[in-house]
């Protein structure tokens, strides 16, 4: 058993495939209906009252005389009384036959009721009595084939799924605000050009010699052509038109207000008056925003699903062709029946013998109501087979494959609704069909206009610019910074924010930057991680005024966006992403011309490039920051640097040089090379770097060097050499001429000690020696480097620390963890830099210094002692010597340098 209740989806599936039935196929439905009542009736009269009458046609013999003559019909001789005539009456001749001799019964009627029976199945014609059931089974064939297209198993899934979004589309409220609002941009529309086309009228002078003025009631002349305000007020609002006259007590307070002015003012009038915003229109909810756009998906979806097929279209073809044909062979075969339908039909029985009688004149009772019954339903089955023939001739004549919207694409709002075709364009047809502006609901969901607008309403009501603002931090260097992730669309309300300064998008959908850009006056960085941003032409002028630094982070060079290039104002790039491009060998650069950016001072390229590309010239008077991080794919050609005289800093890493750049000659400007994370296995080119004279910084860590050349020497003017985690085994005496040298960093080589020619470097500041294999520090070290601020020896193999180390009056950090010392000098606490946290050690080894020293290295200075002492290290209330995580010196010292 089920409930009543679960027949609803099935009655609303029901009433919503009419939907899709044009006039036609309606037609036909009460036509099949009609044809199969005439063919039920038929059946059913020839169930209760088929049947025929006989009588016999033999010459009637009496027994009476003339004067008594029997009456037509009676059958003299089956009467059980009657005798063979002896003589003959003067009328009839004598060479007559004899009577007919048989067998006399007293079963009279039953006599009558056999040869009825008899006759029924001997003299009728096979039309008479399988006609009703025959019409009833074709009747039945033309049912099933009238709506087969709707429930075929390939065809009635999408149809279904088809009704039930075209339901949800018209119950939309998103529907109703889209149309009203694509209604009133026409009406606007139509107004502007109205307005341009009518002749501004002059306002009227009063003067002291015109006329009075009267009012005048007037049936047959518009209003129109002498109030221009009253006709421009009756198209703005059709629900209440103006009366074509005033009123005479408006007139006679216009009359007053003109007797005091000598001129009279029309207001003109203003679109915008009617409608401020056509999102007054109606307001959404978030549950309904929520499902407009979860029908817009599902919407898309469906699309794609029905347009890669036409099975609809072929099975609804190839249901009117068998419907057309069934027609043709019905009326081919029954028309001739018409004939056969007669009242009489003379029977000869074989039973002579029984009844006596040979031959038998017969009616059949319903051959009357049979014939009209034919020919009604001959008539109903015609019509049918025209309307089969039209809808053939619809569906060659007609491309039921293709559906553009014409209609709507005359509005303004909706003009962007995409063309169809397949399954779904038939759909439409057939929509069409029923009511047009059912496909005009469907078709504010295939609008990418109106689902923008829905995003935007969407965005404004769930980002709006107090939540914007909650949502900005400032970071270390005071700069105001918002990042916004995964949204479909820039918020309309990012673009009040007029103090931000740093915007940083990612995984945006559909970033547009228009002209309220303008308003974000302290906007100077923009970070576009994986978005797909457009600009605005007006919103374009601000952002190249404005922008100084951009960072994009793309897969393909082909995502960046165009107008990245004619930034003029930018000062620095950073681009992360596959550049290279496949075309060809000598081509690795897929971004296109930096002609237009005048102002670039520092590039960063994350790639995989092959080579330096040509078009970095172009920049080459204003770059002067180059970073290359080349994710390990080898550059194989350098040559471009050559062009690029004015760089003063260059970063290759992961680039897979094995030696250094013959390219770098050309550098004269160069201050910072960075080559970190290489293949380097030798320096034997550092001479070539000689005519460098402004080299102040190199860093070559993470390579494979296994010695340092003596000429090394030559670059006086260093001032940090970076040789970590190489295979150094020793230092060359040349390395320690470079006086200027501040600081020096050897941590993870195969070190085992430092020469006493260390002394030399009086600037030393900072010295890495963690991670090697030094068993003693020179006393040369703590004597002449009386600037060393920072000395990392931890992971070492130190058994002791030099004497004196107290001289070392600079230093603020001290590492010697993870060595072989047993115990600490107690002069440590004379290092006044140490106290307070720069002492990096085990804590069972800090247990080992007396406990006053312990309380210096652990006492914090005041702010006022340390602006006293000279104190610049970070203020620290924790024990390092607690900590197991080694401090990085070098950044710390970095940034005071």
């Amino acid at each position: 058993m089920f409930s009543l209740s679960e027949l609803v989806p099935l009655n609303q599936h029901q009433s919503r495939s009419k939907l899709l039935k044009p006039w036609w196929e309606v037609f036909m439905d009460y036509l099949v209906v009609l044809m199969l009542m005439a063919s039920v009736l038929a059946c059913t009269e020839q169930l209760s009252r088929d049947r025929v009458v006989c009588i016999p046609l033999d010459p009637l013999v009496t027994a009476n005389t003339s004067d008594h003559t029997p009456s037509p019909g009676v059958n003299v001789a089956l009467n059980p009384s009657s005798k063979p005539p002896t003589h003959f009456p003067h009328n009839v001749s004598p060479d007559l036959p004899p009577p007919a001799r048989g067998r006399r019964t007293h079963l009279v009627y039953q006599q009558y009721v056999y040869i009825s029976q008899v006759c029924y199945h001997e003299a009728l014609p096979l039309c008479s009595r399988f006609f009703p059931y025959m019409a009833l089974l074709q009747t039945l064939v033309l049912v099933a084939s009238g709506s087969f297209w709707l429930h075929f198993p390939h065809t009635s899934a999408r149809i279904e799924h088809f009704l039930a979004i075209l339901a949800k589309c018209c119950e939309s409220p998103w529907t109703s605000q889209a149309l009203s609002h694509a209604a009133q941009q026409e009406n606007i529309q139509e107004k502007e050009v109205a307005d341009k086309r009518q002749p501004p009228v002059p306002p009227p002078s009063l003067s002291s010699s015109s006329p009075p003025m009267t009012c005048k009631r007037q049936s047959g002349i518009d209003s129109s052509a002498e109030s221009p305000l009253l006709k421009r007020s009756e198209s703005a609002s059709t629900a209440a038109p103006p009366s074509p006259c005033p009123s005479t007590i408006s007139c006679n307070s216009t009359m007053s207000t003109v007797s005091n002015s000598s001129q009279v003012h029309v207001p003109s009038f203003k679109p915008s008056v009617m409608a401020d915003s056509p999102r007054q229109v109606l307001s959404l909810d978030k549950s309904d925003g929520e499902q407009a756009r979860a029908l817009f998906e599902r919407v898309r979806k469906f699309r794609s699903h029905c347009e890669i097929s036409d099975v609809i279209y072929k099975v609804y073809l190839a249901q009117t062709i068998f419907k057309l044909l069934m027609v043709t062979l019905i009326v081919s075969y029954t028309i001739p029946l018409l004939s056969s339908f007669s009242f009489t039909h003379t029977c000869h029985p074989e039973e002579q013998a029984l009844v006596g009688y040979s031959t038998f004149e017969c009616i059949h009772v319903l051959s009357s109501l049979m014939r009209k019954l034919l020919v009604a339903y001959l008539a109903l089955l015609g019509l049918y087979g025209l309307l089969n023939f039209y809808t053939l001739s619809w569906i060659l004549h007609s491309s039921l494959r293709q559906y553009s919207f014409h209609l709507l694409k005359d509005l303004c709002s909706l003009r962007d609704v995409p063309d169809l075709r397949n399954d779904l364009a038939f759909l439409l047809h057939m929509l069409d069909q029923y009511d047009p502006l059912l496909a005009q609901r469907l078709s504010v969901f295939l609008s990418p206009v109106s689902e923008s607008r829905l995003l935007e309403e969407s965005l404004e009501r769930r980002w709006g610019e107090e939540k914007l603002r909650a949502m900005i931090s400032v970071d270390a260097d005071g700069c105001s910074r918002l990042q916004l992730v995964a949204l479909p669309r820039l918020p309309p309300a990012l673009f009040t924010l007029s103090h931000l300064q740093v915007l940083k998008l990612e995984l945006i959908t559909d970033g547009r930057f228009t002209a309220h850009v303008a308003n974000m006056a302290a906007l100077r960085e923009l970070h576009l991680y994986h978005c797909t941003a457009a600009v605005d032409p007006s919103a374009l002028g601000v952002l190249q005024e404005r922008l100084e630094v951009l960072h994009l982070t793309f897969t393909q060079a082909s995502e960046i966006p165009s107008w990245v290039l004619s930034l003029r104002g930018l000062h620095e790039l950073h681009l992360c992403g596959r550049l290279s491009s496949d075309g060809g060998v000598g081509r690795s650069w897929g971004l296109g011309s930096l002609r237009q950016l005048r102002h670039l001072r520092m590039l960063v390229i994350r790639g995989r490039l092959q080579r330096i590309p040509g078009e970095l010239c172009e920049v080459s008077g204003s770059l002067v920051k180059l970073e290359i991080y080349n994710e390990g794919t080898r550059l194989l050609v350098l040559t471009g640097l050559k062009r690029m005289v004015d760089l003063t800093e260059l970063l290759l890493q992961d680039c897979q040089l094995e030696r250094l750049p013959s390219a770098l000659l050309a550098l004269t400007n160069l201050r910072t090379l960075d080559l970190q994370h290489n293949n380097l296995r030798t320096l034997e080119e550092l001479l070539t770097l000689a005519h460098l004279r402004r080299l102040s910084c190199l860093r070559l860590a993470y390579n494979r060097v296994l010695s340092l050349p003596a000429s090394v020497g030559v670059l006086r003017g260093l001032e940090l050499l970076d040789l970590s985690n190489n295979q150094l085994r020793s230092l060359p005496p040349a390395l320690f001429s470079l006086r200027r040298l501040r600081r020096l960093l050897l941590a993870g080589n195969l070190l085992e000690e430092l020469p006493a020619e260390v002394k030399a470097l009086q600037l030393l500041t900072e010295l890495d020696l963690s991670g090697n294999r030094v068993e003693s520090l020179p006393p040369e070290l703590v004597s002449c480097c009386l600037e060393l601020r920072i000395l990392n020896v931890a992971h070492n193999s130190l058994s002791s620390l030099p004497k004196g180390i107290a001289a070392l009056s600079q230093l603020c950090r001290l590492d010697l963890r993870s060595n072989s010392l047993e115990e600490l000098p107690a002069e440590l606490g004379c290092c006044s830099g140490l106290h307070g946290g720069g002492l990096l050690v085990e804590e069972w080894l800090f247990l080992s210094l007396p406990p006053h020293v312990r309380d210096l290295l652990n006492r914090s200075f005041s702010p006022s002692e340390k602006q006293s002492e000279g104190h610049t290290r970070p203020e620290s209330d924790s024990f390092p010597y607690f900590s197991p995580t080694q401090w990085s010196f070098s950044s710390a010292l970095e940034s005071q340098i």
